[in-house]
């Protein structure tokens, strides 16, 4: 109705500037008189025009709730309203590899986004001189704390955590997903923080077999296909022998036949790695691995971009929902 009465007086408006025409026909003594009396009237009417627009507008906008939590705000306008969002790619892919693990007897443990120069370092076996020590290559803060470079951080605390459950079964099996930080320069391949995911396997009888069964069978099950695989010798100061291991490209994700991609770091654990941690080796053995989630999740989606994940891009995201 208000909209009606609108339109209505905007009608009038015209009918006035029309009578205000006439003003060149009459005497100039009378112009003066005239001209006051049509302003006033036109003037009315706008007053009229802009209560009715604001008694519409009040009508139309509804309060907004500012303490709702959840859901749909009704009383929102259009332009402030979100779509429902979804799980970031990087969380959903390490569910389902944490999955598998799980499925594969292992037990899980978070990693630390801080961590100390001892289990850093120290407790891995690294020498005092190491280049990794070096500032240049690790992050450090201003309490000399270290955003861990490697989930390999938690070896130590796993070792010492399960090592009565290592004496009452004869085995540990635990995987350690976390989010790690290196002093990268940042291109189409390489990031300063991605996402890892540390294994670690101790019994009486444990050999580098088994490491290469689980590993294979892990990435077998998570491209669901028969792979190939292929190790060459690596150094890593926390295992001896130490691997690179690596995959022929799964096929119909980009890969062709004979094409191989290094996806992890392995080996058996090294004797005082473990002595650290109050096993002893000369009854115990272990093996341990560690790779990026990232390159596992670009793999299976064929992304040519790793700095995709951290970007923030709303286009990419919704392309996992």
């Amino acid at each position: 109705m208000t909209m009606i009465e609108i339109e209505k007086l905007r009608q009038r408006l015209k009918e006035i500037d029309l009578e205000a025409r006439k003003i060149r026909d009459l005497p100039k003594a009378d112009r003066a008189e005239y001209g006051k009396k049509i302003n006033l009237q036109k003037q009315e009417v706008l007053n009229e025009i802009k209560q009715l627009e604001k008694a519409e507008l009040d009508n139309e906008v509804l309060p907004l709730d500012v303490t709702a939590w959840s859901g749909v705000n009704e009383a929102m306008p259009e332009f402030f309203k979100t779509e429902i969002g979804s799980m970031h790619p990087l969380m959903a892919e390490l569910d389902r590899v944490i999955g598998i693990y799980q499925m594969m007897g292992f037990d899980v443990i978070e990693s630390r986004q801080l961590d100390d120069e001892f289990h850093m370092f120290d407790a891995l076996n690294f020498a005092k001189e190491h280049p990794a020590r070096d500032g240049y290559d690790t992050f450090r803060t201003e309490e000399n704390l270290i955003p861990p470079a490697h989930t390999s951080t938690m070896q130590h605390r796993v070792l010492k955590k399960y090592k009565s459950t290592l004496e009452d079964t004869g085995r540990l099996a635990v995987v350690v997903p976390g989010r790690v930080f290196r002093n990268e320069d940042v291109d189409a391949t390489h990031e300063h923080t991605f996402y890892q995911c540390e294994g670690v396997y101790v019994s009486r009888d444990c050999n580098m077999a088994q490491m290469l069964g689980i590993l294979r069978e892990f990435f077998e099950k998570y491209y669901e296909q028969k792979l190939n695989i292929r190790t060459q010798p690596g150094y890593f100061p926390f295992t001896e022998p130490s691997l690179e291991f690596m995959i022929e490209k799964p096929k119909g994700l980009g890969g062709k036949k004979g094409e191989y991609l290094e996806m992890l770091g392995c080996g058996m654990i090294h004797p005082k790695v473990l002595e650290m941690a109050g096993i002893d080796p000369g009854v115990y053995h272990g093996f341990a691995w560690g790779g990026g989630i990232d390159r596992l999740v670009m793999l299976r989606f064929g992304l040519d971009d790793v700095r995709y994940f951290e970007s923030g891009n709303l286009n990419f995201l919704r392309a996992f929902k």
